[in-house]
């Protein structure tokens, strides 16, 4: 983890690490251009402002820096903290930013911090974040060591979070936001581990710039230019009203040998999906919860 200065995040310091030596070629303006799409100031001040928290209790004041409104429905639905079993929480991954936080920090709390995302290895730059996380790069050495990673989270005493599309949602012909099909590894370590799992379904949505870069990039590009933007667009969704539909645990006896695993992933992926509103209702009626606003 790095040390916090008042520049954590430093574009050129990452860059270095990701390219090596090849990155004294990246072109002065687009570092600056970098710099700015990634709000580095701006992030950083937050970090060093908040450098004493880590956590649950960093992810609160991000939830709250944001200035998200959030409304939860269905938190009775998550299984109790003394219940002694271990759960897998999946969710569609919209925004890229603030459903990661949001939902850490619901589940962090709820747990008493013992819970573990799975994420792209880039957040591990982010002091407060990273007690919290299993970092991933599936490229180079650390690619090697995905499914080793993996496994030890899996087998920890620790909730696992996970955002099984793993790229965030796209948006589709008929102009709905969308993740894309869900990746199995939830469904075999869950199973392997005996670990139920709790679908949820988080709305909200990026720009129609986002969605853009996003659709160019995905069919013209060899790497995910749209990733660059998600600080942007999280600064570009401060203060905006999310819901979070929270399901019930699925047990994991359920993934059976009827079906594979991606089929059974793709099965919780539309059960997710069910319980908004736009799509058809879960048999009952979910009670809502309303986090208190900073």
């Amino acid at each position: 983890m790095n040390e916090i200065t008042e520049k954590t995040i430093d574009i050129e310091k990452i860059l270095h690490s990701k390219l090596g030596s090849k990155a004294r070629y990246v072109p002065r303006l687009l570092v600056k251009w970098l710099k700015k799409i990634i709000h580095q100031d701006q992030v950083n001040a937050f970090i060093w402002e908040h450098r004493d928290e880590s956590g649950v209790e960093w992810l609160e004041s991000t939830v709250r820096y944001l200035k998200m409104d959030i409304r939860i429905i269905g938190k009775e639905n998550l299984p109790p903290k003394d219940d002694g079993k271990l759960y897998t929480f999946v969710s569609n991954h919209p925004l890229g930013g603030q459903d990661g936080v949001a939902l850490g920090s619901i589940i962090g709390r709820h747990y008493d911090g013992r819970f573990r995302y799975l994420v792209n290895d880039l957040l591990m730059n982010l002091p407060g974040l990273a007690p919290v996380c299993i970092g991933i790069n599936k490229t180079g050495r650390q690619g090697r060591d995905f499914p080793r990673m993996v496994e030890a989270g899996f087998k920890s005493d620790n909730h696992m979070l996970m955002f099984p599309a793993g790229l965030n949602s796209r948006k589709q012909k008929d102009g709905s936001i969308h993740d894309l099909p869900w990746k199995k590894t939830f469904i075999t370590k869950s199973v392997e581990c005996h670990r139920d799992v709790v679908p949820i379904y988080f709305s909200g949505r990026n720009s129609e710039r986002f969605y853009r870069i996003a659709k160019f990039s995905d069919r013209w590009l060899p790497f995910n230019l749209a990733m660059i933007f998600l600080v942007d667009e999280m600064y570009r969704n401060v203060g905006k009203h999310f819901d979070i539909y929270i399901g019930k645990p699925i047990p994991w006896q359920t993934f059976d040998k009827s079906r594979t695993p991606q089929e059974w992933a793709q099965w919780v992926q539309e059960e997710a999906y069910k319980l908004s509103p736009s799509q058809p209702s879960p048999s009952g009626r979910a009670q809502l919860a309303r986090l208190p606003k900073a």
